[in-house]
């Protein structure tokens, strides 16, 4: 599975909600071929290419190209809580 975590800047945030995406989908078992962060300009563009884009709840409606494509878009209310990926990987049907 090819995942794109993305937040505003694409510094930080995007860094160690990575980081929890990455603990979250290695608890539920789910192979990961790639996992990248970035900011959401560059993340809109380039979401097309990924299976899955984690970002925060209030950026999933500028991935809708990419949702149409067929990409799982994945908003999360609290980007550091590994419960919630979890949770939010099971509603989207990849586990």
């Amino acid at each position: 599975m090819r995942i794109l975590v993305s937040c505003a800047n694409g510094a930080g945030t995007s860094l160690m909600m990575k980081m929890k995406v990455q603990q979250a989908l290695k608890e539920l078992g789910i192979e990961i071929r790639e996992i990248r962060h970035c900011s959401i300009s560059e993340g809109k563009s380039a979401a097309k290419n990924y299976d899955v884009v984690f970002c925060s709840a209030n950026f999933v409606d500028m991935f809708k190209d990419a949702e149409a494509k067929g990409v799982k878009i994945i908003g999360m209310k609290n980007i550091l809580s590994v419960e919630e990926a979890k949770d939010r990987l099971k509603e989207a049907g990849l586990c």
